[in-house]
This record gives structure tokens, C-alpha cells and sequence, in this order.
């Protein structure tokens, strides 16, 4: 299979290991040239995606942020091949279908959104491995929802990228939900260790510390334009978040130890519960 890739980043780059052990030819276009050569030199891809490359690709994989993923599938859609199905992967999925089920339509490749439920607090090609997807769940926003030969071939399609599972929904739906899962913890792990005390942490810190802090360690750029793309969704989420803090501070405020010990069990149950689904 000839598989093209945009973006090298640590999506792209493990998208094109993992295609590339598997056997397939993949093509890639990447904005910073020394991180392609540096690619192409150590074996992950095979040749530049260009205007010839690009209509040979049976799959194309959009790795970059939202806002030039639309913009690369507005500028190349009349290039894609019929037999050509093309799947972004990015953070955000309301704003990139709307465009890419546009330009399927008009154009007659098939499109499909996507989201990869992987990845580490560092970012970059040199980050990127085969096995980063292997055993995660990827989102799909399909353009249909009855079809399962079409489900099969898109499992076909990501199967040398190993993941466990694929989870169906919409775009709206998927926004809704990644503003909780990902967005939330993201912009809550960056507060919170804008602490002073965060300077004098080692030697008191534990377990707790490194789960709560791991992902403030972000890249700013990708990660300020997937919350403005998200802003209504993530707004909900974080009102949410500070009314049910403020809950918590008030009980403090006030001494209310009967009022915090119930506020907490709350939390350990609804913990408990989700835990066992």
C-alpha cells in the first residue's frame, strides 16, 4: 500500500514507522525539511508527497494542526485519487469534517475524521515510534454509520498501526467528550503548577505530583489553538471544574469537616463506579 503522510511530528513520524515496518511504501511531506531528510535518511519514509505521490496513495494521514489541515485538504483535494481515503488526526473534529466531508463529496475520495488516543508529553519526530498506537483506541467520524463493509476496510486501512480499538462517533459528540478527557487535564495540569511551591517540590512530592503534572508539559502552539477550536465545549467543562472547587474551598473556608468528608466520598465513589465500567 502507498501511504502519504503530513506532518512528522510524533503522530506523523510513528504513523510512518509503523507503516513502514509493516511493508508499505510511505510518502511524506513535512514543513520543516531537515526533520524530512532526517525521516527519509533513517528509514522511515521512502520519498517526498508531492503533486506525482500523492495521487498514487490508497491512504493519506493528516498529522498536523487543525487549521492547516483544512487548509492542505482545501489545496489538494482535487489531487486525490478516487481510491483514495484520507483520515486527519487531529485534536479537534467539528470544524476539519465539516470541511473534509465538503471536499469528499465534491471531489470523490472518501474522508474520514480521526483522533489517535495516544501519545507522550514530548512532541517531535525524534520522540515517534512504531508502537505508539498499539493497543490505543482511535476515533473515527465517519460519513456514514451502517456500513460495515466500509468500517472493515478502514480497519484495514490503520491495521499496521496496531490499535486496540475503535471507537465510532461524531464530530460533536467527539468534541463534547475530548473537552472532559484530554482538553480538561491538559489546561488543569498547566495551572496547577504555576504553583510557587512548585520550585521546593522534590523531596515532598510522590506519585500524586508526577500524575497531576506529567501533561503541563505541552506544546503551547498545537495546544492553544485545539482549546480555541473546542472553546465552547472546554468553557462548559471548566466552569464545571470551578464551581465544584469552589464547593470544596468553601467547606475549607468555613471548617465544615462533615461537609469536605462527604464532598470527598462523593468523589471516591463516582471514581469507583466509572473504574468498574
Amino acid at each position: 500500500m502507498n501511504v502519504g503522510i503530513i506532518g512528522l511530528g510524533l503522530i506523523g513520524g510513528s504513523f510512518a514507522k509503523a507503516y513502514k515496518a509493516s511493508g508499505h511504501t510511505v510518502y511524506a511531506k513535512e514543513i520543516d525539511e531537515s526533520i524530512y531528510e532526517f525521516a527519509r535518511l533513517s528509514g522511515a519514509v521512502d520519498a517526498l508527497l508531492d503533486d506525482d505521490t500523492i495521487t498514487k496513495c490508497e491512504l493519506i494521514l493528516i498529522a498536523i494542526y487543525p487549521r492547516a489541515a483544512i487548509e492542505f485538504i482545501q489545496s489538494n483535494a482535487s489531487r486525490f485519487s478516487p481510491q483514495t481515503t484520507v483520515i486527519d488526526c487531529c485534536g479537534t473534529k467539528q470544524s476539519i469534517c465539516a470541511c473534509g466531508f465538503e471536499a469528499a463529496a465534491r471531489y470523490g475520495f472518501t474522508y474520514v475524521g480521526g483522533h489517535p488516543m495516544a501519545g507522550i508529553e514530548q512532541s517531535g519526530f525524534k520522540y515517534s515510534k512504531a508502537n505508539l498506537f498499539k493497543g490505543a483506541s482511535m476515533i473515527i467520524v465517519p460519513p456514514k454509520y451502517d456500513d460495515i463493509l466500509f468500517f472493515e476496510k478502514i480497519k484495514e486501512l490503520l491495521a499496521p498501526a496496531c490499535f486496540g480499538n475503535m471507537t465510532i462517533t461524531t464530530a460533536k459528540r467527539h468534541d463534547e467528550m475530548i473537552a472532559y478527557t484530554s482538553q480538561l487535564a491538559h489546561l488543569v495540569s498547566n495551572a496547577y503548577i504555576k504553583s510557587p511551591t512548585v520550585r521546593e517540590h522534590k523531596g515532598f512530592s510522590a506519585g500524586s505530583y508526577k500524575d497531576l503534572t506529567r501533561v503541563a508539559w505541552l506544546n503551547e502552539s498545537m495546544w492553544a489553538e485545539l482549546f480555541m477550536e473546542n472553546k465552547t465545549n472546554l468553557l462548559s467543562e471548566l466552569d464545571l471544574l470551578m464551581a465544584s472547587l469552589a464547593e470544596y474551598r468553601e467547606a475549607l473556608q468555613n471548617e465544615e469537616y462533615d461537609r469536605l468528608r462527604l464532598l470527598l466520598l462523593d468523589g471516591k465513589r463516582l471514581k469507583e463506579e466509572v473504574d468498574r465500567r
